[in-house]
C-alpha cells in the first residue's frame, strides 16, 4: 500500500509530526510540572495516545481532582472517535488484529488525512503513515519534554501548548472551502465559544457537533454540481425562445 503514497502527503505528514512532536514537549514538561511521576506521561502517551484527554487528565489531577473524574472526562472526550471509527472502518483493515492495531492510531488528524485521499488505497495508507509518524513522534517527545520539564520552573510561559490547535486549523483549512462545511464549523465553534465558559473541559467540543445540522439545511456540493447542469439547460432554453421572439 505505501506505493500510493504522494510527495506532498509525506511533505504535509511530516510538517504535522514535527508540530505534535513541539505539543508532546509541551506535554511532558507541563505534566512533570504538575508534581507527577515522570512514568505518569509516558504511560498514557504510550497506552492512550490521545493528547487532549491526556491533557485534561494532568488538569483536573493538578487542580485536585479525583482519577476517576479525570478518566472519565477522558472518555467522554473521547467518545468522538466513535463516528470517527464508522466513518473509516473499512480503511483501517478487515482482520482484527488490524482493526485492533488501527484503533489505537486512530486520531483526529489520522482520520482526516485518510478522509481527504481520493481513493481507498491511499486512504489507507495516508491513515497508516500518519498514526504511526505521530504516535513515534508523539511519545518521543513527551519523553524528552518530561525530561526538560524538570529544568523549566514555568512550562506555560513558553506557549507551546498553542502548537496543536494551530496544526488543527492549518489542517482543515481546506475543506473550509465549501460553504456547507464552514457553515457548519462556524456554527460548531459559536456553540463551543458559548458554552465553555460554564461546562467542564472537553464538553464544549462535544456540543460543537451540533454544528452538523447546518449541512441538514444546506445542498451538499455533489447536489450542487448534479443540480448545474439543469440549471444551465433551463436558462439556455429560456435564452433561446427570448432570441426567437
Amino acid at each position: 500500500m505505501w506505493r500510493t503514497l504522494d510527495k506532498d502527503l509525506v511533505r504535509g505528514v511530516g510538517a504535522l509530526a514535527a508540530a505534535v512532536a513541539v505539543n508532546g514537549l509541551s506535554f511532558g514538561a507541563i505534566s512533570v510540572a504538575a508534581a507527577l511521576p515522570l512514568w505518569v506521561p509516558v504511560a498514557m502517551s504510550l497506552l492512550v495516545f490521545a493528547g487532549s484527554s491526556q491533557y485534561l487528565v494532568v488538569g483536573v489531577v493538578a487542580a485536585g481532582g479525583s482519577p476517576v473524574a479525570a478518566v472519565l472526562g477522558g472518555l467522554v472526550l473521547n467518545s468522538r472517535h466513535l463516528p470517527f471509527g464508522l466513518a473509516i472502518g473499512q480503511v483501517v483493515g478487515d482482520r482484527l488484529a488490524t482493526r485492533l492495531l488501527g484503533s489505537h492510531l486512530l486520531v483526529d488528524e489520522s482520520v482526516a488525512f485518510a478522509l481527504s485521499q481520493k481513493d481507498s488505497k491511499q486512504a489507507r495508507s495516508a491513515f497508516w503513515l500518519c498514526g504511526g509518524a505521530l504516535f513515534v513522534s508523539w511519545n518521543v517527545s513527551v519523553v524528552i519534554g518530561a525530561l526538560a520539564g524538570q529544568l523549566v520552573s514555568n512550562p506555560n510561559a513558553l506557549g507551546l501548548d498553542a502548537v496543536f490547535p494551530a496544526a488543527m486549523l492549518a489542517l482543515v483549512l481546506p475543506a473550509l472551502k465549501d460553504r456547507t462545511t464552514l457553515g457548519a464549523a462556524l456554527a460548531g465553534a459559536a456553540v463551543a465559544l458559548a458554552t465553555t465558559p460554564f461546562l467542564p473541559t472537553g464538553l464544549p467540543v462535544l456540543l460543537s457537533l451540533a454544528g452538523l445540522l447546518v449541512t441538514l439545511t444546506s445542498p451538499s456540493k455533489r447536489d450542487r454540481d448534479a443540480a448545474q447542469p439543469a440549471r444551465t439547460a433551463a436558462g439556455g432554453g429560456k435564452s433561446g425562445e427570448a432570441d426567437q421572439s
